[in-house]
């Protein structure tokens, strides 16, 4: 079990070659478990090639307990399951694919 810091949504977060936004944090049921992931949008502006913008989503696991406790800025924070059956990864990948139209999903 890891602790996850639930991110405030709409609101871009500064990295070295531009920023991400955090946009929409879901749920998702599977197998009577349920599974957090979030998407987000990043803008790469300052890179050699150009710029370029995609959105990904990032499933940080299985919720153990939800809202447990606030960080010092105040923000959530979870408990999760990182899931690592390739199987389940695969149905995972399936669904937020087919039903946010997104390419690209990352898994803790």
């Amino acid at each position: 079990m890891i602790k996850y810091t639930h991110l405030k949504l709409n609101q871009d977060i500064a990295v070295p070659a531009g920023h991400y936004t955090p946009e929409k944090e879901s749920v998702i049921k599977i197998d009577g478990r349920e599974i957090l992931y979030v998407l987000s949008s990043a803008v790469v502006d300052s890179s050699c090639c150009g710029n370029a913008d995609y959105t990904s989503a990032l499933v940080p696991g299985y919720i153990i307990s939800q809202d447990i406790t606030k960080d010092k800025d105040g923000l959530a924070v979870s408990e999760v399951e990182p899931i690592t059956d390739k199987a389940t990864r695969g149905k995972i990948r399936k669904i937020i694919r087919e039903t946010e139209n997104i390419s690209q999903v990352e898994f803790w």
